[in-house]
Parts: C-alpha cells; structure tokens; sequence
C-alpha cells in the first residue's frame, strides 16, 4: 500500500513502479472528476455517487473513506485477480484507507510517500493547478496530520529523487516478498 499526502507524487512513483514486471497496480474508485488526461478504469474507476455507495452497501471495497469531499475507495475484486495471477498488488491509497486496511488485519506492507519540505508540497500542489487557493490549504493542513501518521507505515520514503524512490520502493517490496 502507497500512502500520502495529496501532491506528494504517489501516481507518479506507481505509474513506474507498473513498468517492473512483478508489478500491479488495483485501479481504485472515486466520485470526484476525472483530471485532465485520467482515463476511467485506468487512473480510477470514476463513479457517481449513488453507484458508489451502492458499491458501498454490498461490501465490494476493502475499504472506502471520505477525502476532501469525495468518495474513495478500493474494489475488492482488482486486488484479489492481481493476487491470483501472482503479482504484487499495488494499492495507492490515502492515510484513512490505510488505517482501515490496517484495522482489518489487511495482508500487505505499507509504504508512506513523505515530501521532502512543506514548502516543497505547497509548490507541487500550486503547480498542478487543478485547486484553487482555498483548497490548496485545506490540503497542507490535512497533509500535516497525514504526515504525522507516517510512524505507524512499514516504511517511510521522502520523494526528493523520483528515480532513487522508485527503486527503494521496489527494493523494499521485492524483500518483503522474500
């Protein structure tokens, strides 16, 4: 499981750990908008509402969780074919799915993606410029309290070097599986 705060680069460090062969990644669901380039049932199975809570009440998430406003959550099914086909599963998951999966005894090892400086997430979240001001600080604050959750993951990595992180990351994993 990949965890952190929202600008951090989790989709960016999963899309490349996809390329490593062992490597699977479980398309989770979301009621937000899909972003600029995001495609639906590749970057997130994009839901309305209702279909997501009707998902919800028959069970099909390992956990699902409300994060700034929208509905998250992680099918079932996406991670148990991965599994089967005996590939490592890759979730990448906010610090409330994480905490749920972690309740629930979820097998796995978590891995919490951690900024190299506030101000170095602040100027990621500016440059995408998919928020506006507002939200932009509602996501710092929820940032700091994520951040501090980091102590409770398997492993902590700082991404200051998308290319070291991505190999530490596949290192770390791969000896987990040995």
């Amino acid at each position: 499981m990949l965890s952190g705060a929202s600008g951090v680069g989790k989709t960016e460090i999963a899309r490349r750990l996809m390329q490593l062969p062992a490597f699977a990644r479980a398309v989770t669901a979301t009621t937000r908008s899909p972003r600029p380039n995001e495609r639906d049932g590749v970057d997130y199975h994009f839901l309305a509402d209702a279909a997501f809570r009707e998902k919800v009440a028959r069970g099909e998430f390992l956990e699902h969780a409300e994060v700034h406003g929208r509905l998250y959550g992680t099918p079932r099914e996406a991670v148990a074919s991965i599994v089967r086909q005996g590939l490592i599963c890759l979730l990448v998951i906010d610090v409330q799915g994480a905490a749920t999966l972690r309740r629930n005894k979820a097998e796995g090892r978590f891995v919490f993606v951690a900024p190299p400086s506030e101000e170095e997430l602040e100027r990621r979240l500016r440059g995408r410029g998919t928020d506006s001001p507002a939200a932009i600080s509602q996501r710092l604050a929820a940032a700091r309290h994520e951040m501090a959750q980091s102590a409770s993951y398997d492993a902590v990595v700082i991404n200051d070097d998308l290319d070291r992180v991505v190999r530490e990351i596949a290192a770390l994993v791969i000896s987990w599986r040995q």
